[in-house]
């Protein structure tokens, strides 16, 4: 058999990485000194008069895959920062560490050493964990939160009381690190409120071999460091004024999980509920997460959170 010579994923990616250089990002890399090494997509001139967002991606493709969509329209109006988390893209680390507070403080590592000190910060899926974590850790150079689709506040319990579709972490882990064309499409099902149908193999096998290979064990490590021994009792409460965006028909992370979020911030939370859509909010709903992210984000600090008046701080689209 000839060797592949062409991958629609690899092709995909190098257009993604033209598509952020034109709306004025450049990727930079910045060596720790301790073994970790992050990558970091961020404007080409800081504008200190505009507000800096940082855009967190989750589990799967790199960044550029799950941001693409949103970094032009956001760049005209904000200093877009868009990071690989460690084990994806450029990013890595020899280190053993792979807790979402570990991940938060590379993360806000990166930041300082371009010079940034004050942000609001979006979180997709896993990289909602890693926002919050953030938030935590840092609340005086995190201003704004969003959260997307991110299970903040499950427990290790959940699973065994069969909130989720799977039954244990290492099932979890099959489908999404997906390492055959049959666990993508378990994932694609889970993952969008109208999955596309009959792709061909070829296809799902290539982006396997491209995007979810590479950094496996250190990923399911991820994943199981992320479950183990999670408690709500043990989840700080941010100060920062947080926006909670969930697809109402999410099978990764229920929605159960983002009133849950908004109960445990008690006023300092608005939920919005995407209406059909599923976990992949970002590719399915686009232009209603990014007409959320612009007006949450483009006001001035500390305003009262939008309320529709029942008192639960949820509001349906």
């Amino acid at each position: 058999m000839a060797d592949k010579c062409f991958s629609f994923t690899a092709s995909r990616d190098w257009c993604y990485r033209y598509s952020f250089s034109t709306a004025g990002l450049k990727s930079t890399t910045t060596d720790f000194g301790d073994g970790t090494v992050f990558h970091c997509w961020g404007p080409k001139t800081h504008r200190p008069k505009k507000p800096t967002v940082l855009l967190i991606h989750g589990l799967g493709a790199n960044a550029m895959w799950q941001w693409n969509d949103f970094v032009s329209p956001l760049s005209a109006k904000f200093n877009v920062y868009v990071p690989d988390l460690l084990f994806f893209g450029e990013s890595y680390t020899t280190r053993p560490e792979r807790s979402e507070s570990f991940q938060a403080q590379c993360v806000m590592r990166a930041m300082e050493a371009m010079g940034v000190r004050k942000m609001s910060v979006v979180g997709l899926s896993y990289g909602g964990f890693v926002a919050y974590s953030m938030a935590a850790q840092f609340p005086a150079a995190v201003e704004r939160v969003v959260i997307g689709c991110a299970g903040v506040c499950l427990e290790e319990k959940d699973m065994d009381e069969g909130m989720f579709r799977v039954k244990s972490v290492e099932e979890a882990i099959e489908i999404l690190l997906a390492q055959t064309p049959q666990k993508l499409r378990e994932l694609m099902k889970l993952s969008f409120y109208k999955p596309v149908k009959n792709l061909p193999s070829c296809f799902l096998s290539d982006f396997i071999d491209v995007m979810c290979t590479e950094n496996l064990q250190e990923r399911k490590e991820l994943i199981y460091a992320l479950h183990k021994d999670r408690k709500l009792s043990d989840l700080p409460k941010i100060t920062q004024p947080t926006l909670i965006i969930w697809g109402e028909h999410d099978q990764v992370f229920p929605i159960e999980l983002g009133h849950r979020l908004v109960r445990h911030l008690e006023r300092n939370a608005q939920l919005v509920v995407l209406k059909k859509a599923g976990h992949a909010i970002n590719m399915e709903k686009s232009k209603e997460v990014y007409r959320y992210l612009k007006s949450f984000l483009n006001v001035p600090a500390n305003p009262k959170l939008e309320s529709n008046g029942n008192g639960n701080g949820c509001k349906i689209d």
